[in-house]
């Protein structure tokens, strides 16, 4: 503006109103649609800046809950293999017990779960006469014509609501029987190459779907009659189309559609896809993502809601501003030519409104960037604010507890006494809120943790103020792993904490503490107890914030404890759940990596005493 006036105002004298009028006007809105044009560019930069930071991060919740969720697949099957391999004649009865636990485990688009004997052509009727015995006179193997191997089905259990299709032969399919190969000969666990499930090809064909096939030899374990031979294989059948919707429908939103493809195929072709049917925007990540055996490839493509109504469409703000201030401009400059007063002062109304708008967005800006702070430091308004003055409550109703407890009737003494219950509780929830908070956001400062002496910290600590009947805690050997030594130590703080106190009344807490390493390396901790226990239906709510099982209302709590527990495992990679406990009450598990190979530290204190009573 300031630079317009400049041209105008020093020529004044000598323009000639007749012949240069059209010139200035066309200079005018020439200025006026490069400005526009400018901030139109600008303000788009600005917008694919962000389109691309928040597709990077909807790429990386997708990736994460595909990665996670895979996991869980490999770890289901693998303690299924150990459990199917610690029976010596494994029975359908058996086989309906070591699969029961899958009915509660999240796996996204299981379809079923099955065992595989192979055979050879002339061992077809031996085969079915000894698996008859074993499950049922029901069962008839139904080999594949031509073929001189045989992958027969002999056990089953269903996820999906269908029924279990005993006695077909897998060599049917090339896929499946592929990645039963591959396990045999790697003893790893495999994923199959995508196909449409056997039982599914009587579907209509829009109502197929592609799916793989893990699978995981079962071999004889070390010690018994057998050691070391093959005794079949466990697949588990996973729909790709229900995985991925139950995966990262959540993740995605109608922010983003994910195709999932099988490049270890050739061609790679997609096998699934969630789409929120919203318009597409032109950027995409692309991501692989490594399974057993093959590599899977996810294609996150952004939509038109990407960002919010708030972040988008600024530039057609700026036309429709530029336009405005365009078209003023030159009304402006019309005028010049019968006031040049009257021009200028317009045009400095015209700029001094421009500023005023980025005035008024800067300080919007400001106001946001000031809420993020205020947010940021909540966590320090919790630990220090409320703590403060609620030290100060506490500390000045002990004084009067102390000073006045000969002065003060019963009545008073009671209402005391209900202050500081109630400063005592706020404590509390003070406490949890923090380490809630901070639990899911601060820095995980990973080194060797001692978890049996860890552990005899908490207890002797948890016993110190015990009068009367003593817990009995049963502390087995516990190994040294890697994480943060105060997470871990409030994590198990926490399962201790709560095993002793949610005991029924009149009776003494009994715990068990224990630990067994998985076949990943990673160890799995044990907190049991003898308590009131949980029902079935909250064994994965009770982990929510603010959840408190059903018969706990008696109880002092806050319902976050077990909150706090769910985040310090995830951020150090692990799982926790709880299942009932043999006798009565509950079992806690957990998981924490153990030592890196490569580390000075010393490694899992696998060689303590038998057992420490407490």
């Amino acid at each position: 503006m300031r630079r317009l006036r400049e041209i105008i105002a020093p020529s004044w004298p000598r323009l000639s109103i007749g012949r240069r009028a059209p010139a200035v006007l066309a200079l005018v809105v020439l200025l006026g649609g490069t400005g526009t044009g400018l901030a139109v560019w600008a303000l788009r930069s600005i917008e694919q800046d962000r389109a691309a930071q928040a597709l990077d991060e909807h790429t990386r919740g997708v990736t994460g809950a595909v990665e996670g969720y895979l996991r869980q697949y490999t770890l289901a099957l693998q303690d299924l293999a150990a459990a199917a391999a610690a029976q010596q004649d494994l029975r359908a009865e058996d086989f309906a017990t070591i699969t029961a636990p899958l009915d509660g485990t999240r796996l996204p688009g299981a379809s079923g779960v099955a065992f595989v004997v192979p055979a050879g052509a002339a061992q077809v009727a031996p085969l079915q006469e000894q698996w008859r015995a074993r499950t049922g006179p029901g069962l008839t193997l139904q080999p594949t014509a031509g073929r001189s191997e045989h992958l027969f089905v002999v056990l089953s259990r269903t996820l999906d609501g269908t029924r279990p299709h005993l006695g077909r032969d897998l060599t049917g399919s090339a896929q499946a029987a592929g990645a039963i190969a591959l396990a045999r000969q790697s003893r790893e666990i495999t994923v199959s190459s995508s196909y449409v499930l056997l039982k599914d090809r009587d579907l209509p064909v829009r109502l197929q779907q592609q799916a793989f096939v893990f699978a995981a030899g079962v071999w004889a374990p070390a010690g018994s009659a057998d050691a070391g031979r093959l005794r079949g294989f466990l697949i588990l059948a996973m729909r790709a189309g229900d995985f991925l919707t139950d995966t990262i429908g959540d993740v995605a939103g109608r922010a983003a559609a994910v195709t999932l493809t099988d490049t270890s195929v050739s061609p790679p072709a997609p096998v699934a896809s969630w789409d929120s049917g919203r318009p597409h925007r032109p950027a995409a990540r692309t991501v692989d993502v490594d399974v057993p055996a093959r590599t899977w490839r996810l294609m996150v493509t952004a939509t038109d809601r990407l960002l919010d109504s708030t972040q988008t469409r600024l530039d057609d703000a700026a036309i429709a501003v530029g336009t405005v201030v365009t078209a003023l401009l030159t009304a402006l400059v019309g005028l010049v030519l019968a006031s040049r007063a009257r021009i200028l002062r317009k045009v400095d109304e015209a700029t001094a409104a421009l500023q005023e708008d980025i005035i008024r967005r800067e300080r919007v800006e400001a106001e946001l960037r000031q809420r993020t702070g205020e947010l940021r430091g909540f966590a320090g308004v919790v630990a220090h604010d409320l703590r403060s003055p609620l030290s100060t409550i506490t500390a000045y109703a002990d004084v009067l507890a102390d000073e006045t407890a000969d002065v003060l009737d019963a009545d008073q003494r009671g209402l005391l006494g209900r202050i500081r219950t109630g400063a005592a509780r706020m404590r509390v929830l003070i406490d949890d809120l923090l380490s809630y908070a901070t639990a899911d956001s601060s820095t995980v400062h990973r080194s060797p943790v001692d978890l049996g002496a860890l552990v005899a910290d908490i207890v002797t600590e948890r016993l110190a103020p015990i009068a009367g009947d003593r817990p009995y805690i049963e502390i087995g050997p516990l190994p040294t792993v890697h994480g943060d030594p105060g997470m871990l130590r409030q994590l198990l703080d926490n399962l201790i904490g709560n095993a002793i106190k949610y005991t029924r009344y009149g009776r003494a807490a009994h715990i068990e503490i224990s630990s067994r390493q998985l076949g990943d390396g990673s160890w799995r901790i044990d907190v049991a107890d003898h308590g009131i226990g949980i029902p079935d239906s909250q064994h994965e709510s009770v982990f929510a914030a603010f959840t408190r099982a059903s018969g706990s209302e008696g109880y002092p709590g806050t319902g976050l404890g077990l909150a706090i527990c769910h985040r310090i495992v995830t951020r150090h990679g692990g799982t926790i759940a709880v299942t009932p406990n043999t006798g009565g009450g509950s079992r806690f598990h957990f998981t924490l990596p153990a030592l890196p190979p490569t580390g000075t530290a010393p490694a899992a204190d696998t060689a303590r005493s038998p057992a420490d009573i407490c």
